[in-house]
Protein backbone atom coordinates (compact mmCIF):
# COMPACT_ATOMS: atom_id res chain seq x y z
CA UNK A 1 0.00 0.00 0.00
CA UNK A 2 1.36 3.39 -0.93
CA UNK A 3 2.06 6.04 1.68
CA UNK A 4 -0.83 8.20 0.52
CA UNK A 5 -3.30 5.31 0.79
CA UNK A 6 -5.92 6.09 3.41
CA UNK A 7 -6.17 3.50 6.15
CA UNK A 8 -9.69 2.41 7.13
CA UNK A 9 -10.60 3.31 10.68
CA UNK A 10 -11.29 -0.21 11.92
CA UNK A 11 -11.60 0.87 15.54
CA UNK A 12 -14.93 2.54 14.84
CA UNK A 13 -18.12 0.51 15.36
CA UNK A 14 -20.66 0.30 12.58
CA UNK A 15 -23.17 3.14 12.70
CA UNK A 16 -25.86 0.48 13.28
CA UNK A 17 -24.03 -0.99 16.28
CA UNK A 18 -21.82 -4.01 16.88
CA UNK A 19 -23.52 -6.41 14.45
CA UNK A 20 -21.01 -7.71 11.85
CA UNK A 21 -21.55 -6.21 8.42
CA UNK A 22 -22.54 -9.38 6.60
CA UNK A 23 -25.00 -10.32 9.34
CA UNK A 24 -26.53 -6.86 9.21
CA UNK A 25 -27.01 -7.01 5.43
CA UNK A 26 -28.54 -10.49 5.71
CA UNK A 27 -30.93 -9.32 8.43
CA UNK A 28 -32.02 -6.49 6.14
CA UNK A 29 -32.56 -8.78 3.13
CA UNK A 30 -29.90 -7.29 0.89
CA UNK A 31 -26.48 -8.34 -0.37
CA UNK A 32 -23.36 -6.20 -0.45
CA UNK A 33 -19.94 -6.41 -2.04
CA UNK A 34 -16.63 -4.59 -1.71
CA UNK A 35 -14.01 -4.23 -4.43
CA UNK A 36 -11.41 -1.90 -5.93
CA UNK A 37 -11.57 -0.04 -9.21
CA UNK A 38 -8.48 1.11 -11.09
CA UNK A 39 -8.83 4.41 -12.94
CA UNK A 40 -7.27 5.19 -16.31
CA UNK A 41 -4.52 7.06 -14.45
CA UNK A 42 -3.75 3.99 -12.37
CA UNK A 43 -5.30 5.19 -9.12
CA UNK A 44 -7.01 2.60 -6.93
CA UNK A 45 -10.48 3.48 -5.60
CA UNK A 46 -12.51 1.51 -3.05
CA UNK A 47 -16.04 0.58 -4.14
CA UNK A 48 -19.16 -0.97 -2.64
CA UNK A 49 -22.49 -2.27 -3.85
CA UNK A 50 -25.80 -2.76 -2.04
CA UNK A 51 -28.31 -4.86 -3.94
CA UNK A 52 -31.74 -6.45 -3.46
CA UNK A 53 -32.00 -10.23 -3.35
CA UNK A 54 -34.51 -10.21 -6.21
CA UNK A 55 -34.05 -8.68 -9.69
CA UNK A 56 -33.61 -4.89 -9.35
CA UNK A 57 -36.01 -2.24 -10.57
CA UNK A 58 -33.21 0.18 -11.39
CA UNK A 59 -29.60 1.12 -10.75
CA UNK A 60 -28.37 4.05 -8.68
CA UNK A 61 -24.82 5.39 -8.94
CA UNK A 62 -23.96 7.31 -5.79
CA UNK A 63 -21.36 9.99 -5.02
CA UNK A 64 -20.62 11.06 -1.45
CA UNK A 65 -19.74 14.56 -0.28
CA UNK A 66 -16.45 16.15 0.71
CA UNK A 67 -15.01 14.66 3.90
CA UNK A 68 -17.40 11.70 3.88
CA UNK A 69 -16.94 8.17 2.55
CA UNK A 70 -19.07 5.12 1.70
CA UNK A 71 -18.28 3.01 4.76
CA UNK A 72 -20.06 4.91 7.50
CA UNK A 73 -23.42 6.69 7.75
CA UNK A 74 -23.55 7.17 3.97
CA UNK A 75 -24.51 3.47 3.82
CA UNK A 76 -27.88 4.04 5.44
CA UNK A 77 -29.38 5.42 2.20
CA UNK A 78 -28.20 2.71 -0.25
CA UNK A 79 -29.27 0.04 2.27
CA UNK A 80 -32.74 1.59 2.35
CA UNK A 81 -32.88 1.83 -1.45
CA UNK A 82 -31.65 -1.76 -1.88
CA UNK A 83 -34.39 -2.93 0.48
CA UNK A 84 -36.82 -1.25 -1.90
CA UNK A 85 -35.57 -2.87 -5.07
CA UNK A 86 -32.68 -0.72 -6.32
CA UNK A 87 -29.10 -1.83 -6.96
CA UNK A 88 -26.75 0.84 -5.61
CA UNK A 89 -23.08 1.36 -6.43
CA UNK A 90 -20.62 3.88 -5.01
CA UNK A 91 -16.91 4.53 -4.62
CA UNK A 92 -14.74 6.41 -2.17
CA UNK A 93 -13.52 9.48 -4.04
CA UNK A 94 -9.74 9.99 -4.28
CA UNK A 95 -8.37 11.16 -0.95
CA UNK A 96 -11.37 9.79 0.93
CA UNK A 97 -12.16 6.62 2.86
CA UNK A 98 -10.20 3.61 1.63
CA UNK A 99 -9.32 5.04 -1.79
CA UNK A 100 -5.85 6.08 -2.81
CA UNK A 101 -4.84 9.70 -2.58
CA UNK A 102 -3.66 12.29 -0.09
CA UNK A 103 -6.30 12.66 2.60
CA UNK A 104 -8.84 15.43 1.90
CA UNK A 105 -7.02 16.53 -1.27
CA UNK A 106 -9.17 17.03 -4.39
CA UNK A 107 -6.98 19.01 -6.78
CA UNK A 108 -9.00 18.40 -9.96
CA UNK A 109 -12.74 17.73 -9.86
CA UNK A 110 -12.82 17.16 -13.64
CA UNK A 111 -10.63 14.10 -13.19
CA UNK A 112 -12.92 12.86 -10.42
CA UNK A 113 -15.90 13.27 -12.76
CA UNK A 114 -14.16 11.12 -15.38
CA UNK A 115 -13.22 8.49 -12.77
CA UNK A 116 -16.79 8.24 -11.52
CA UNK A 117 -18.26 7.96 -15.00
CA UNK A 118 -15.71 5.31 -15.96
CA UNK A 119 -16.65 3.24 -12.90
CA UNK A 120 -20.39 3.66 -13.47
CA UNK A 121 -20.04 2.75 -17.14
CA UNK A 122 -18.11 -0.41 -16.21
CA UNK A 123 -21.04 -1.55 -14.04
CA UNK A 124 -23.52 -1.06 -16.86
CA UNK A 125 -21.55 -3.48 -19.03
CA UNK A 126 -22.85 -6.27 -16.80
CA UNK A 127 -25.58 -8.09 -18.75
CA UNK A 128 -27.74 -8.25 -15.60
CA UNK A 129 -28.04 -4.46 -15.56
CA UNK A 130 -28.62 -3.72 -19.21
CA UNK A 131 -32.04 -2.30 -20.11
CA UNK A 132 -32.59 -1.11 -16.53
CA UNK A 133 -33.11 2.60 -15.78
CA UNK A 134 -29.99 4.12 -14.19
CA UNK A 135 -29.83 7.17 -11.97
CA UNK A 136 -27.21 9.45 -10.45
CA UNK A 137 -27.28 10.31 -6.76
CA UNK A 138 -25.03 12.88 -5.13
CA UNK A 139 -24.72 14.55 -1.73
CA UNK A 140 -23.20 18.05 -1.49
CA UNK A 141 -19.96 17.94 -3.52
CA UNK A 142 -21.27 14.65 -4.90
CA UNK A 143 -24.30 16.53 -6.23
CA UNK A 144 -22.00 18.90 -8.08
CA UNK A 145 -20.10 15.93 -9.51
CA UNK A 146 -23.37 14.36 -10.68
CA UNK A 147 -24.36 17.57 -12.46
CA UNK A 148 -20.95 17.73 -14.14
CA UNK A 149 -21.32 14.10 -15.23
CA UNK A 150 -24.74 14.88 -16.70
CA UNK A 151 -23.43 17.95 -18.54
CA UNK A 152 -20.77 15.79 -20.21
CA UNK A 153 -23.17 12.88 -20.83
CA UNK A 154 -26.62 14.52 -21.12
CA UNK A 155 -28.58 11.49 -22.32
CA UNK A 156 -26.81 8.69 -20.49
CA UNK A 157 -28.82 8.56 -17.25
CA UNK A 158 -32.57 8.53 -16.67
CA UNK A 159 -32.34 11.08 -13.86
CA UNK A 160 -30.43 12.51 -10.92
CA UNK A 161 -31.09 12.80 -7.19
CA UNK A 162 -29.32 15.87 -5.82
CA UNK A 163 -29.01 16.23 -2.04
CA UNK A 164 -27.99 19.78 -1.01
CA UNK A 165 -25.84 19.99 -4.16
CA UNK A 166 -22.74 22.16 -4.00
CA UNK A 167 -23.68 24.42 -6.90
CA UNK A 168 -22.48 27.32 -4.79
CA UNK A 169 -20.81 27.48 -1.40
CA UNK A 170 -22.91 29.51 0.99
CA UNK A 171 -21.74 33.09 1.52
CA UNK A 172 -21.98 32.34 5.25
CA UNK A 173 -18.89 30.11 5.06
CA UNK A 174 -17.19 31.41 1.91
CA UNK A 175 -13.94 33.28 2.66
CA UNK A 176 -14.21 37.06 2.32
CA UNK A 177 -11.89 39.39 0.43
CA UNK A 178 -8.90 39.49 0.59
CA UNK A 179 -8.70 35.92 1.93
CA UNK A 180 -9.44 34.20 -1.44
CA UNK A 181 -6.74 36.26 -3.15
CA UNK A 182 -4.22 35.40 -0.43
CA UNK A 183 -5.15 31.71 -0.49
CA UNK A 184 -4.87 31.59 -4.27
CA UNK A 185 -1.34 32.95 -4.05
CA UNK A 186 -0.31 30.53 -1.28
CA UNK A 187 -1.90 27.59 -3.13
CA UNK A 188 0.56 28.01 -6.00
CA UNK A 189 3.32 26.94 -3.63
CA UNK A 190 1.52 24.83 -1.00
CA UNK A 191 -1.67 23.32 -2.49
CA UNK A 192 -1.77 20.47 0.04
CA UNK A 193 -1.59 22.77 3.08
CA UNK A 194 -4.39 21.83 5.53
CA UNK A 195 -6.58 24.83 6.37
CA UNK A 196 -9.98 25.66 7.80
CA UNK A 197 -11.74 28.50 5.90
CA UNK A 198 -14.05 29.08 8.88
CA UNK A 199 -13.58 27.47 12.31
CA UNK A 200 -16.83 25.53 12.32
CA UNK A 201 -17.21 24.55 8.66
CA UNK A 202 -16.65 20.85 9.29
CA UNK A 203 -18.99 20.93 12.28
CA UNK A 204 -21.68 22.29 9.95
CA UNK A 205 -21.13 19.73 7.20
CA UNK A 206 -19.80 16.56 8.85
CA UNK A 207 -22.20 15.06 11.36
CA UNK A 208 -19.87 12.27 12.53
CA UNK A 209 -16.69 14.15 13.53
CA UNK A 210 -14.89 11.02 14.79
CA UNK A 211 -15.06 9.60 11.25
CA UNK A 212 -13.24 12.53 9.66
CA UNK A 213 -10.51 14.36 11.52
CA UNK A 214 -8.62 15.95 8.64
CA UNK A 215 -8.73 19.58 7.61
CA UNK A 216 -9.59 20.70 4.08
CA UNK A 217 -6.54 21.13 1.86
CA UNK A 218 -5.98 24.58 0.44
CA UNK A 219 -5.97 23.29 -3.13
CA UNK A 220 -9.25 21.44 -2.50
CA UNK A 221 -10.98 24.56 -1.18
CA UNK A 222 -9.93 26.61 -4.20
CA UNK A 223 -10.94 23.82 -6.58
CA UNK A 224 -14.39 23.62 -5.01
CA UNK A 225 -14.77 27.38 -5.30
CA UNK A 226 -13.81 27.11 -8.98
CA UNK A 227 -16.26 24.29 -9.64
CA UNK A 228 -19.17 25.95 -7.86
CA UNK A 229 -18.54 29.17 -9.76
CA UNK A 230 -18.56 27.19 -13.02
CA UNK A 231 -21.74 25.30 -12.13
CA UNK A 232 -23.64 28.38 -10.99
CA UNK A 233 -23.15 29.76 -14.52
CA UNK A 234 -24.24 26.52 -16.23
CA UNK A 235 -27.55 25.84 -14.47
CA UNK A 236 -29.45 26.76 -17.63
CA UNK A 237 -27.62 23.99 -19.52
CA UNK A 238 -28.84 21.16 -17.26
CA UNK A 239 -31.20 18.85 -19.17
CA UNK A 240 -31.21 15.66 -17.07
CA UNK A 241 -34.45 14.90 -15.18
CA UNK A 242 -33.80 15.57 -11.49
CA UNK A 243 -35.09 16.00 -7.99
CA UNK A 244 -33.19 18.47 -5.83
CA UNK A 245 -33.63 18.29 -2.05
CA UNK A 246 -32.30 20.98 0.29
CA UNK A 247 -32.79 22.19 3.84
CA UNK A 248 -33.56 25.89 4.14
CA UNK A 249 -31.32 26.09 7.24
CA UNK A 250 -28.28 24.82 5.30
CA UNK A 251 -25.32 27.16 5.85
CA UNK A 252 -22.78 25.08 3.90
CA UNK A 253 -24.35 24.99 0.44
CA UNK A 254 -26.89 27.58 -0.66
CA UNK A 255 -30.53 26.41 -0.93
CA UNK A 256 -31.31 29.50 -3.03
CA UNK A 257 -29.03 28.14 -5.75
CA UNK A 258 -31.00 24.88 -5.71
CA UNK A 259 -34.06 27.02 -6.35
CA UNK A 260 -32.21 28.69 -9.22
CA UNK A 261 -31.32 25.26 -10.61
CA UNK A 262 -34.98 24.29 -10.54
CA UNK A 263 -36.04 27.53 -12.22
CA UNK A 264 -33.28 27.80 -14.84
CA UNK A 265 -32.63 24.19 -15.90
CA UNK A 266 -33.89 23.06 -19.29
CA UNK A 267 -34.95 19.70 -17.82
CA UNK A 268 -38.60 19.06 -18.63
CA UNK A 269 -38.86 16.71 -15.66
CA UNK A 270 -37.69 18.49 -12.52
CA UNK A 271 -38.76 18.47 -8.89
CA UNK A 272 -37.66 20.49 -5.87
CA UNK A 273 -38.12 19.82 -2.16
CA UNK A 274 -37.11 22.50 0.34
CA UNK A 275 -37.35 21.34 3.95
CA UNK A 276 -38.07 23.82 6.70
CA UNK A 277 -35.41 24.11 9.43
CA UNK A 278 -33.35 21.21 8.06
CA UNK A 279 -29.57 21.54 7.75
CA UNK A 280 -26.92 20.30 5.32
CA UNK A 281 -26.77 16.57 6.05
CA UNK A 282 -30.36 15.64 5.30
CA UNK A 283 -29.90 11.88 5.38
CA UNK A 284 -27.70 11.33 8.41
CA UNK A 285 -27.59 14.59 10.30
CA UNK A 286 -31.29 15.03 10.98
CA UNK A 287 -33.82 13.42 13.31
CA UNK A 288 -35.04 9.95 12.38
CA UNK A 289 -38.42 11.42 11.41
CA UNK A 290 -36.80 13.95 9.06
CA UNK A 291 -34.51 11.34 7.52
CA UNK A 292 -37.51 9.09 6.87
CA UNK A 293 -39.35 11.99 5.20
CA UNK A 294 -36.45 12.72 2.83
CA UNK A 295 -35.88 9.04 2.05
CA UNK A 296 -39.53 8.51 1.18
CA UNK A 297 -39.53 11.57 -1.09
CA UNK A 298 -36.54 10.07 -2.93
CA UNK A 299 -38.16 6.63 -3.14
CA UNK A 300 -41.42 8.09 -4.41
CA UNK A 301 -39.60 10.04 -7.13
CA UNK A 302 -37.68 6.93 -8.21
CA UNK A 303 -40.78 4.72 -8.19
CA UNK A 304 -42.64 7.13 -10.45
CA UNK A 305 -39.81 6.83 -12.98
CA UNK A 306 -39.54 3.05 -12.84
CA UNK A 307 -43.11 2.18 -13.77
CA UNK A 308 -43.32 -1.27 -15.23
CA UNK A 309 -40.26 -2.56 -13.40
CA UNK A 310 -40.58 -5.31 -10.77
CA UNK A 311 -42.58 -4.41 -7.68
CA UNK A 312 -40.92 -3.05 -4.55
CA UNK A 313 -39.86 -5.85 -2.27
Amino acid sequence: MKEDQIQPQKSLPHYWGSTPEEDYYTQNNIKSTKSYFTTLSGQTLFTRSWQPLSPPRGIIFMVHGYGNDISWTFQSTPIFLAQNGFSCFALDLPGHGQSQGLKAFVPNVNEVVDDCFSFFNSILKNSNFQNLPSFLYGESMGGAICLLISLKNPNFFKGAILIAPMCKISDKVKPRWPIPEILTFVAKFMPTLPIVPTPDLLDKSIKVPEKYSGKPRLGSVLELLRVTDFLSKRLKDVTIPFIVLHGNADVVTDPNVSKELYEEAKSKDRTIKIYEEMVHSLLFGETDENVELVRNDILGWLSDRCKGESEIQ
